[in-house]
């Protein structure tokens, strides 16, 4: 569970506000905000379907394929 951080006197600090991935809707980061960081479940939805249809991805080695001149293929 994240915790916000408190002052001396154990009255919260300032909220942590943060941008919705989606719509760029500032969002309050805490418990009220149930699909943090996202502002809605539709924002939320929208967001993993970009990565179902491999519209997101993250950055790694590219793939070697026979496209690239390996196979597995020995040649024997």
């Amino acid at each position: 569970m994240l915790r916000l951080p408190v002052s001396q006197s154990n009255t919260p600090t300032t909220p942590i506000i943060v941008k919705c991935p989606t719509c760029k809707k500032e969002v309050e980061w805490g418990e009220q905000s149930p699909y943090r960081p996202f502002c809605t479940k539709r924002c939320q939805l929208i967001d993993l379907g970009e990565w179902a249809e491999e519209e997101k991805s993250i950055p790694g080695a590219p793939d070697l394929s026979d496209s690239d001149g390996w196979s597995d293929d020995m040649g024997y």
